[in-house]
């Protein structure tokens, strides 16, 4: 719950997208984020591997995976955020933009494995977009709700859901995602806006997904500095380390920038990059 406290100053609310280009479902056009699926790298196991997945814990509770198991083998996974609410149709028919196709693109170009976690009203806005990042080997796409509501109160002005709409959001979330046609889907959950309960816990533990968060927070949420966002998450990174990133040019406009910076830095530092389902494979 430590990461969740440290977070409330950066996302501050709902978030959004990753991947395509104008808003609105017409605007989910070919672009650069969408060029053929490269191949994964050497390091990146087969996309058929079955990914991990951690039994509930004590009292019935969903495990957290917050980063890697302890090791001097140096290790990061960079996830994404594609957190569109369900309400915010209107704005991305206005033109606003819930993704980021250069940060695709640019991961793509740098071979850098990562673990988009997608809302399903996302996957419903950009299902081709959707479908490119859950067809290429070197992503893999987690639940991160349908609606992007808050699973617990109060949670940075995010509507609220009861405990018993969980399960049914997850099912959603996923329903949405694989009808875009995405097939490395991992079972894998990330609570909008960071914020859980022991209640939240219980009911996600029945959907069979282990809960994600992260031990580096990057800070991209609204920022401007794209060098400052680079500084935090080069600051922050250890052996093992989850890091929680964004990819929508309306919220979080410099995170491609910022991920231009860290990457060549963190392979200088000797470091190697991972998806969360590596991360959990030790």
């Amino acid at each position: 719950m430590t990461a969740m406290t440290v977070l409330g100053v950066v996302l501050g609310c709902a978030l959004a997208g990753c991947a395509g280009t104008t808003g609105g479902s017409s605007g989910d056009r070919p672009a650069a984020a969408l060029a053929a699926p490269s191949k994964a790298p050497s390091s990146a196991p087969p996309a058929t591997a079955k990914p991990p997945n951690m039994a509930p814990g004590p009292a019935g509770l969903a495990r957290v995976l917050e980063r890697g198991p302890k090791s001097t083998e140096k290790v990061v996974a960079l996830t994404f955020d594609a957190d569109m609410t369900a309400d915010e149709g209107p704005r991305a028919a206005g033109g606003e933009h819930f993704d980021n196709p250069e940060l695709i693109a640019l991961l793509r170009r740098l071979k850098v494995p990562a673990t988009v976690f997608m809302t399903g009203r996302w996957a419903e806005e950009y299902p081709s977009q959707a479908r490119s990042i859950g067809t290429d080997p070197l992503f893999e796409i987690a639940n991160h709700s349908y609606s992007h509501y808050a699973f617990t109160s109060p949670c940075y002005g995010l509507p609220t859901m009861g405990s018993d709409e969980i399960g049914g959001e997850v099912e959603r979330a996923f329903g949405a995602i694989r009808k875009t046609g995405a097939r490395n889907v991992v079972p894998y959950f990330r609570f909008p806006g960071g914020c859980y309960d022991d209640a939240s816990l219980r009911a996600l533990a029945a959907e069979k997904v282990t809960a994600v968060q992260w031990d580096v927070v990057s800070g991209d949420a609204f920022a401007t500095d794209a060098d400052a966002v680079a500084e935090q998450v080069l600051d922050g990174v250890k052996p093992g380390s989850l890091v929680v990133m964004h990819c929508t040019r309306s919220a979080a406009p410099v995170t491609d920038r910022a991920v231009g910076q860290v990457v060549p830095e963190l392979r200088k530092r000797g470091y190697r990059f991972v998806k969360v389902s590596e991360l959990m494979r030790g």
